[in-house]
């Protein structure tokens, strides 16, 4: 029995220390409840996709891709925050250092079902990772810019991003909304009070 009580307050001070020492390591904007970048990007500014991004991030919104002169979509498109984003974004109108915004693009299957012509997401094609970057970390980077991280990830490798230059590759896209920070925030209802 002593060795059985003595075996729990060991792992009880091996739990606490391990909390405090990670509680020690996390950036400063964590403290504010924020998840930041920190754990999407390493020293060199190479980004991937987060492991947990489904179930610890915050659903921002989705996007249908018209399929053109046919029914339904060609894509959807489902966006998610790191931690904290939304809650820092109502409050202050901005991305907040280190915010992360994974966006999933899924090829688009269209059926007949009882309530109509609906698409749904089928094969994922991808990921669009995005990391606030107010800092400049790494001006260096083809990849990093214009207060962002910029990387996309083809569905077979979320570790090595298919992007060698943000502005030739990804800020095209986001032009028509550069006053809103690059983000389309009008399709992400979490974001409005």
């Amino acid at each position: 029995m002593k060795i059985l009580k003595a075996a729990c307050v060991a792992v009880v001070v091996i739990l606490g220390v391990a909390a405090a020492v990670t509680q020690s390591q996390l950036p400063a904007n964590a403290a504010d409840g924020v998840s930041t970048g920190a754990s999407v990007a390493d020293r060199d500014g190479h980004l991937h996709v987060p492991d947990d991004y489904r179930t610890t991030y915050q659903l921002l919104g989705s996007w249908a891709i018209a399929a053109g002169d046919t029914h339904g979509s060609k894509e959807l498109h489902v966006v998610y925050a790191s931690p904290g984003v939304i809650d820092a974004y109502r409050k202050d109108k901005r991305f907040p250092d280190g915010a992360v915004l994974v966006k999933e693009v899924f090829k688009a299957a269209t059926s007949e079902m009882t309530t109509g012509t609906v698409s749904r997401a089928d094969a994922l094609k991808g990921w669009f990772v995005m990391v606030k970057d107010t800092a400049n970390r790494h001006a260096e980077s083809a990849l990093w810019g214009d207060g962002w991280g910029w990387s996309w990830f083809d569905a077979g490798d979320r570790s090595k991003t298919t992007t060698t230059n943000y502005r030739a590759q990804c800020q095209a896209c986001h032009v028509p909304v550069r006053a809103s920070d690059w983000v389309y925030i009008d399709g992400y209802p979490p974001l409005k009070p």
